[in-house]
């Protein structure tokens, strides 16, 4: 294994997005693009106005406000829930858009707080290190491997709720977590996916057990495909975003094909 420029004596599995020099936990410095190594951390000083804002998970805070403001139009409109929440039979009729509003649809007041406190959480860990359009990027393809899950297990039960998108991000950031040499026992991060885990099979028939592995699963494959894309490539944005779309596409096809007449 390489040991790290700086520190010979320490081994490590994480490079410079930038140099590629390889890099231990002390030298490495979150950015938008990846983690960045001392020496090229300071080479952006010419660009920190953007990179702050960058920083600063924009995209998290809108989420919840969408979530939250869906949460009270469905409340005070039953015609909303009809028209946004997920079901197999509604989804052969050609209702696609289900497939992601869906996930923006909250009944119940521990649901919408529950779901806006884990994404909160987790987005504010995750987002400042991914950047708004990667971050955007697995959430979304988390969502549409959550619907998936969700045409394979349970079609023809009516489904809601932002928990598979929830999934991804804990998925996300279980991936984050290990390329950088994080301790997943001592982060909590592998505790907490366990005990939601064991949660949702005890409480099957009222969690969603095929939208929370769904999600899970979506989370980890397209944040491991994002993170070794900017592993191995300086400019990979673009790429990171096109291998989600990739896979958010193959999810939300094969739900569709998945997804049975009425029974």
């Amino acid at each position: 294994m390489a040991t790290c420029y700086r520190h010979p004596n320490r081994e490590t599995g994480v490079s410079c997005s930038n140099c590629g020099n390889p890099i231990c936990p002390d030298c490495m410095t979150p950015t938008p693009v990846g983690m960045r190594c001392p020496d090229c951390a300071r080479q952006k000083t010419r660009t920190a106005t953007l990179q702050s804002m960058a920083v600063e998970p924009f995209a998290t805070y809108v989420l919840v406000a969408i979530n939250v403001l869906i949460y009270f139009a469905a409340s005070t409109n039953a015609k909303t829930y009809e028209q946004l929440v997920l079901w197999g039979p509604f989804i052969d009729q050609g209702e696609y858009w289900r497939l992601i509003t869906s996930g923006f649809l909250h009944t119940e007041t521990w649901h919408i707080i529950l779901n806006g406190l884990a994404l909160f959480w987790l987005g504010r860990m995750i987002e400042p290190a991914l950047g708004h359009a990667r971050f955007l990027a697995i959430y979304f393809t988390s969502l549409l491997c959550g619907s998936l899950g969700v045409m394979i297990l349970s079609p023809d039960t009516p489904t809601l709720g932002a928990s598979g998108a929830v999934y991804g991000l804990l998925g996300a950031a279980i991936v984050m977590a290990r390329n950088r040499n994080i301790d997943l026992i001592q982060s909590g991060l592998v505790p907490i996916l366990v005990l939601n885990l064991g949660l949702t099979i005890l409480l099957s028939g009222q969690l969603s057990l095929g939208g929370h592995v769904g999600g899970l699963i979506g989370g980890l494959i397209a944040t491991f495909a994002v993170e070794e894309l900017a592993r191995r490539r300086r400019d990979s944005l673009i790429p990171g975003i096109v291998a989600c779309a990739v896979i958010g596409i193959a999810a939300a096809a094969a739900s569709v094909m998945l997804a049975g007449p009425p029974v």
